[in-house]
Formats: structure tokens, sequence, C-alpha cells
């Protein structure tokens, strides 16, 4: 049962991927490469100072090596999050939708790149095959995207109407299948302790600020750079988790996931700027 919702939840990712390029211009692709002061902040934030803050965090808090290496492994899992525009009130479309491609091209460098460091920090193999991580992205992210794209460059009208659809249906059946993985998966709740699970939103409290903090002067911009600060790109972290032995990558994941998501949305409730969005 678990491994057809883990399928359920791939198949709907991807169509709201898909359904996310239906809805985009190549005006929306290129919007940061116009900007790059705001993108150099952008990437600085997510894959950075999210990391170096995490880990310090981390440390400080004593918790056991692998609750310690799984949260690293989390912190530098970035990229592709999951923001359509058209489900969302973050920021500029332009800005959201340039962010979530640049920042899914820049992981293929920088995931390996931490994961080569981690294995000098602590005296073992960790390193990631950065053909690894371009294959998924290009598999599960880029590929639906560039297909939507394609489809809303030789039929714009009609891919803007299916996108709205898809993005509804899609979102719902993601919903109630992370949300009956959850509850399957409750075992593995348990197993990771109280202070990992303390830690694990800390994280994403910690995250969301980082973000907010360095996302500029537009307060929709700084809600979706701290949206994408905290959201974790499941496929990244599994693939890394899987080269860092001992790490309860599954239930960490899932807890990360429920964490963020909580946390998250009490920060976008709080207060009412949302900058309005701007092709």
């Amino acid at each position: 049962m678990i491994q057809i919702l883990l399928l359920v939840i791939k198949v709907s990712i991807a169509a709201l991927i898909f359904a996310t390029g239906l809805g985009s211009t190549m005006a929306d692709l290129t919007y940061l490469w116009r900007r790059p002061a705001q993108l150099v902040r952008s990437l600085l934030a997510m894959y950075v100072v999210v990391p170096i803050a995490v880990s310090l965090l981390a440390k400080a808090l004593g918790l056991p090596g692998p609750a310690r290496l799984a949260i690293f492994v989390l912190a530098i899992s970035a990229g592709a999050p999951l923001l359509p525009r058209k489900l969302s009130n973050l920021g500029r479309a332009g800005y959201v939708f340039s962010l979530v491609v640049i920042s899914s091209l820049v992981a293929v460098v920088t995931v390996p790149a931490w994961m080569e460091l981690l294995g000098r920090v602590v005296g073992r193999e960790a390193s990631l095959d950065p053909w690894a991580v371009a294959r998924l992205i290009a598999k599960a992210f880029l590929a639906p995207l560039a297909a939507g794209m394609a489809l809303h460059y030789l039929l714009p009208r009609t891919a803007e109407k299916v996108s709205d659809a898809i993005l509804k249906v899609a979102g719902a059946v993601l919903a109630i299948a992370a949300l009956t993985l959850l509850v399957l998966a409750r075992s593995l709740l348990f197993q990771v302790g109280l202070v990992s699970l303390l830690a694990l939103a800390a994280t994403a409290v910690v995250a969301l600020a980082i973000g907010h903090l360095m996302g500029g002067p537009d307060p929709g911009d700084r809600k979706a750079l701290a949206v994408s600060c905290a959201t974790r790109h499941v496929g990244l972290a599994m693939l890394a988790a899987s080269v860092v032995e001992g790490a309860q990558t599954t239930a960490l994941v899932l807890v990360y996931l429920l964490a963020a998501a909580c946390v998250t949305i009490l920060y976008l409730k709080w207060g009412t700027g949302g900058g309005a969005q701007a092709r």
C-alpha cells in the first residue's frame, strides 16, 4: 500500500509540474536571469545559508549522529520547490517560476558538492554522482515542465484552461495521498524521538526565517523565497540519504514534510502583505 501511495505522489507531483509548465511562458523562465542580484541572493539563501545554519542548529542541539546527518541531508536537498503559481499567492509569477527552474538546475552541482564536504567532515564515504542528481531532476522535473511549456507555446489558450484543471485535481490527489501515507507510516514517527521531531520543526522555522530575511524588499518575494528555502526536494533527499549510512531516511523525510507543512501554513497566515503577482 505504501509503495502504491508513493507512486501516486510521484505521478501527482509530475502532473503539477506539467500543469505549471502549461501556464508559464519564456518571460517567466528568464525572469531571474534579467535580475542577477536577486538571483544570487536567492540561491545563496537556499544553497549556502540554510545548510550552514541548519548544521549549526543540529550541532547545538546535540542530536544523535543519524538524526544530525539526516537533517543535514534535508538541508542541502533544495531545488524544485512545488510552488505552482496558480495555487499560491507568493511573489511575482515570474520570480516564483524562474526560481523553481534555476534552483533545480543548480542542485545538480550543489548537492554533490555538499555531500563531498560532508564525507570529509565525518570521515566516511558520502560522495554523490552529479549525473545521478541530473538524471533525477531531468526525469522528475524538467521533462514534465518542458512538455507543459511546449504545449503552451502551441496552444496557449487551451493550455491555460487545462493547466487550471490539472492543478486542482492533482493538488487534491497529492494532499490525500500524502496524508494517507503519514497515517500508515505513523509508527515511524515514534522511532524518530521527541528531540529530533522538534529539531525538524526548528529546521523548517530557520529555513523560513532565512528566506524571509534575504527575500528583498517585496513582501511577496520574501514569502516566496521563505517557502522555497523550507521546501525540500524529496527525491534528492532520498538519493542523498541513501549514501549516508544510518540515517532513518523515510521517517525523517516524512516527519520533515509534516513539520515544514505546519510551520509554512502558520507563516503564510502571519501578516497580510502578499505582494502582487506580476507577469
